[in-house]
């Protein structure tokens, strides 16, 4: 932070004030037309429309929950077949998780999280556009093929071995596992802007512990994601590869084990529920202190609740294969674990149920929906409990009481609390409200119908009606019990038929108040929405409280007229204020890209790759690809790290800041770490999954034999050393850069290329000299995708040197402006450690151990 004595601008001065609104308005205003506007990239535009098509997938999915409710009805019932159900089913659960839970939640983060925070964007406005577009192919993808009996039909977890085997499972599994595998990279996208966001966007004086609590739920969950996700994305590749290569890594017959495939989905599956649940009891943190009218107790014990649910939900994945004959000593670790997380969620509940006491409470329609949520989710919760225990799920697994158990956590967790959430941010989204009339009509048929839907299962399920069947004898005596469901079904969905009319009649209202709740936090300063407010704030604010609405006098109308950072936009930039992880102090100004069509043409580029490879068009895959990598080197060239015309800009009040960061002052560097993360949660999954094999096999690996010889120690050692020398140099081509040597740093980075290069091919020639037959067992398979793995992150090292190295020719990498290279640094930190974990293992261990 530096300060100078510049001219302030007189804001008791309406004419400089409206001065400043107009070019605030011209910078941050949607491009006209339709086309145009799915190229923008503000984060009202990507949020909205990203809510819009999550919501339009639930609505899909929750259609073919009720086909599949009204096959259940009655005993031996033929309204649609075996395999239509199986489709039916697999495509409900996928599109539910996949394609509703996580992607809502992003799409709401993306719109609220900016007014959260007070700023104006979030730092990487074309990512979270991709990652629409990247749910948005890959979902009408998966969805679609419903329609052509081409649908997945191995249930949402997809279990190997028969899923893997191409004469059993059909062309679907591809689509589930290659269309999926799409969309979680729009994931992983997600949670790489929401960290940047939370960590580095948020406005002077917010230090972590002033944090809104919606903002802690983001963060706690975009961390889960990255490490939730990347072993489904490991999982994924060793599915795809040997149902499209025959490599066998869930073939018993060849030394391969499902079991593998069902620790790398649950490692991801149950830490998935917590995802999707804390972003909605996030919305419960910001609904229930406004009608309250106080501040929500405890807050330092709820963000721990949340830090420790997110945390322990990464040991509780076994308590989904208690009954595949796992040690003792083992079932009792992750029912002691499953059984804990208890104790953090229900600390979040009862502050809550505190905050509710303790204030003047307004039962408005959103906090009727919070209530009726919370009564669902504790009936879930206590199920929960049950099903932790093993005796009880030996009994209980896979029949309607873990339906009914599953449905009571993810309708009162998630759904519901959504509509709590829709209700009462539809007038700062829109300007209007919902119907009072309507959205209570709607709740009490969804409250009704949900509890007669799902609570009869508990009992039926209890009874002895397996999970995953199309039809039942009339002998089984629950014929009336399936009935009430699919009744309680048709209700439920009659009342979410209510909110969708009462969604189409909005825009025929009046146009709401201003904060029309009289919340406290920072989302409610901005007006209700017209055609003059598209930047958000109208000043970015100091912050010296958690509810400033209510506890700092003269707030609004100081932030309306300008007195804060950023009230105008002079050089016509759309900027941001970058501060510090901690404290939030202002670090520089960042500038953000405008609409472009780029975001979307790499979607579809890369959407190409796992669409054709489904097909088995490898070589148009092939081409997808080198298109995908010549449209975000484009991307990249053209729509980052544009000079700026000066050095640094007043940003307001006196305060001077820099227009330019690099390292860690930089949103870039930390979108790489946080990236490489995820990444290398992905790889030791797959090195998980190489010592998983060691330890059930008594002769891994198997006694060398023409195709099973190792790789040997020469070529990987070669390799290695070829790979840290391409890290050195690119360290060195960093400090020599920052040290004015610009030809030297250039050498550097082309020795750099060379050497990276020659490693990846280095390590390619282990297993490929030695004749190492990926199909004949698994342990040659394994170390082929291992050795593939560091050859592929090698090659793109070696893009990212190069492309360093034409930017410094082109005289846009210089000593003052070097975040392409520490970037490219960065990278190759967590290259160099995972070579260095590839090589020793494939090469000594265990034969030479």
């Amino acid at each position: 932070m530096a300060e100078a004595a510049v001219h302030i601008p007189d804001q008791d001065d309406p004419a400089v004030r409206a001065g400043q609104e107009e070019r605030l308005q011209a910078v941050w205003a949607a491009p006209k037309g339709l086309f145009f506007r799915w190229t923008d990239t503000n984060n009202n535009a990507v949020g909205i429309w990203y809510t819009v098509t999550a919501f339009g997938m639930m609505l899909f999915a929750g259609v073919l929950g009720l086909i599949m409710r009204a096959q259940l009805a009655v005993p031996g019932n033929d309204l649609v077949s075996a395999s239509t159900f199986n489709q039916l089913f697999t495509l409900h659960g996928s599109m539910m998780m996949f394609l509703f839970a996580v992607p809502m939640f992003e799409a709401v983060a993306v719109v609220l999280l900016p007014q959260l925070l007070g700023a104006r964007d979030l730092p990487f406005p074309r990512l979270s556009a991709f990652g629409y577009w990247s749910f948005l192919l890959g979902g009408v993808f998966v969805a679609g093929s419903i329609f052509f009996n081409a649908a997945p039909d191995g249930g949402w977890f997809m279990y190997p071995p028969l899923s893997t085997d191409p004469k059993l499972a059909g062309i679907g599994a591809d689509i589930w596992m290659l269309g999926l595998s799409f969309i979680e990279v729009a994931s992983l996208a997600a949670a790489v802007e929401l960290i940047v966001g939370v960590l580095k966007c948020r406005p002077p004086g917010m230090r972590l512990n002033l944090m809104p609590l919606y903002a802690w739920y983001i963060l706690v969950v975009a961390v889960m994601i990255l490490f939730a996700f990347p072993p489904l994305i490991a999982g994924d590749i060793l599915f795809e590869l040997e149902r499209l290569l025959d490599w066998p890594f869930f073939d018993a017959t060849r030394g391969g084990d499902p079991i593998l495939w069902q620790h790398l989905f649950w490692i991801f599956g149950h830490p998935e529920v917590y995802i999707i649940f804390l972003p909605s009891i996030a919305i419960f943190a910001m609904v229930v202190p406004t009608f309250a009218q106080r501040p929500l107790l405890g807050y330092p014990w709820i963000v721990l609740a949340a830090v420790g649910t997110g945390f322990i939900s990464f040991g509780l994945w076994v308590h989904h294969m208690y009954t595949i004959g796992l040690p003792n000593i083992s079932i009792g670790f992750f029912a002691a674990a499953s059984e804990a997380v208890a104790i953090p969620t229900g600390v979040q509940i009862f502050v809550f149920i505190a905050t509710i006491w303790a204030g003047r409470m307004i039962w408005s329609t959103p906090m009727l929906y919070a209530a009726g949520a919370l009564a669902i989710f504790v009936v879930g919760g206590l199920t929960g409990v049950m099903v932790a225990n093993a005796p009880f799920d030996w009994q209980a697994h896979d029949t309607y009481f873990i339906v009914a158990h599953l449905h009571y956590v993810l309708i009162g967790g998630v759904l519901l609390p959504l509509f709590a959430g829709l209700y009462y941010y539809w007038p700062l989204i829109t300007g209007k409200k919902l119907s009072d009339r309507l959205g209570r009509i709607a709740f009490w048929l969804m409250f009704v119908g949900f509890n007669l839907g799902f609570f009869p299962m508990h009992i039926s399920g209890l009874m002895g009606m397996p999970r995953r069947v199309y039809t039942y004898p009339a002998e089984l005596g629950i014929g009336t019990l399936n009935l009430l469901s699919t009744i309680g079904a048709f209700m439920f969905a009659s009342g979410v038929a209510v909110i969708v009319i009462d969604l189409l009649l909005s825009p025929r209202r009046e146009v709401a108040a201003r904060n029309p709740w009289n919340a406290g936090t920072l989302e409610w300063l901005a007006l209700p929405r017209s055609p003059n407010n598209d930047w958000g704030v109208r000043s970015v604010p100091i912050i010296e409280s958690r509810y400033p609405l209510w506890q700092q006098p003269g707030f609004v109308r100081q932030v309306d007229e300008g007195r804060f950072y950023l009230p105008d936009a002079e050089e016509g930039k759309r900027e941001l204020m970058i501060s510090t992880v901690l404290d939030a102090e202002p670090l520089h100004v960042a500038r953000v890209g405008g609409p472009s069509v780029m975001p979307m043409l790499a979607a579809v580029a890369l959407g190409g790759v796992f669409i054709l490879t489904t097909f088995h068009l490898y070589w148009l895959a092939l081409a997808s690809g080198v298109a995908t990598l010549v449209v975000v080197l484009w991307w990249l060239w053209v729509g980052t790290e544009v000079p700026p015309e000066k050095p640094e800009k007043h940003a307001g009040l006196g305060l001077v800041l820099p227009l330019y960061a690099s390292g860690t002052a930089s949103v870039g560097w930390w979108a790489m770490f946080i990236t490489m993360i995820g990444d290398a949660t992905a790889f030791l999954s797959l090195v998980f999954g190489y010592f998983f094999y060691w330890t059930i096999h008594t002769d891994f690996p198997p006694d060398p034999a023409p195709g099973l010889d190792g790789p040997g120690v020469a070529w990987p050692m070669t390799a290695l050393a070829l790979i840290l020398a391409g890290w050195a140099l690119t360290l060195a081509a960093r400090e020599t850069n920052a040290r004015g040597r610009a030809w030297i740093a250039r050498i550097a980075l082309a020795a750099a290329a060379a050497a990276t290069a020659a490693g990846a091919v280095a390590g390619l020639a282990g297993p490929w000299t030695t004749g190492l037959d990926p199909t004949l067992h698994v342990y040659p398979a394994i170390v082929w995708i291992l050795v593939i793995w560091v050859a592929a992150h090698a090659a793109a090292g070696v893009v990212m040197q190069l492309y360093a190295l034409a930017r410094s020719l082109a005289g846009r990498l210089t000593a003052e402006r070097d975040g392409d290279v520490r970037n490219v640094a960065l990278y190759h930190h967590f290259l160099a450690p995972t070579a260095v974990t590839t090589f020793v293992v494939i090469a000594f261990f265990p034969r030479l151990a």
